[in-house]
């Protein structure tokens, strides 16, 4: 008998959930443990199923998806995760790219694609849509980003400033982005004030305009 594969499906749309797992489990070789809402309880979940393979999106309420990832390869090592989203800016292939993601796929892709995603990432492989596969680079030094012409005020950002920008998009305060991101009220402040000096904006509103507008954050 074909072991199954098995998956935990975090997207906070409901019917994408179930669209999903339907395309999953209509596989025969894959089963769907959990499915979830947010990041947060994909943490949750990922812990008590330590499912072979996570599929994600990105933007939904809460934990930032990338927060979760790590968190989750600290207590389930051998679970490889698949981003699913219908958005592929540079900022957020660079973040899955960071927490080692075994996929990259667009919500525009055939359940087939998704299928074939899921058996790659527990074998050991991975997967990226042409669009995604297209912006980054496989070289002696693994995988990363390729250049980008024309650099924006946002690629001057690091990685915490980034998740930092973020939570303010959200509409978090800064306690609580200090509390989500295990870190200190100061150091939030910090690097809230660092990513305002580098783009030049010294305003919440105007800084979750922008966030969206860069396609960091959904409206």
């Amino acid at each position: 008998m074909t072991r199954q594969i098995s998956v935990l499906l975090v997207d906070d749309h409901a019917l994408v959930r179930e669209t999903l797992a339907n395309w999953l489990r209509a596989a025969g070789d894959i089963n769907v443990v959990a499915e979830v809402g947010s990041a947060d309880e994909a943490v949750a979940e990922a812990i008590r199923h330590k499912p072979d393979v996570i599929v994600t999106d990105i933007d939904m309420p809460g934990l930032q998806v990338f927060d979760a990832i790590r968190t989750i390869k600290s207590r389930s090592s051998r679970t490889r995760v698949i981003v699913l989203s219908a958005f592929w800016h540079d900022r957020y292939i660079e973040a899955a790219l960071g927490v080692e993601a075994a996929g990259y796929i667009t919500k525009g892709e055939p359940p087939d694609v998704v299928t074939k995603a899921v058996r790659l990432a527990a074998q050991g492989g991975t997967y990226f849509s042409p669009e995604v596969q297209s912006r980054i680079v496989v070289d002696s030094d693994g995988v990363r980003l390729g250049e980008v012409s024309g650099a924006t005020r946002a690629s001057t950002l690091t990685p915490r400033e980034m998740e930092v920008l973020r939570y303010i998009a959200k509409g978090l305060s800064k306690r609580e982005i200090a509390e989500i991101m295990h870190l200190s009220v100061k150091t939030v402040d910090n690097h809230s004030t660092s990513l305002m000096n580098r783009l030049n904006i010294h305003d919440r509103v105007e800084l979750t305009r922008y966030a969206i507008r860069e396609g960091l954050a959904e409206a």
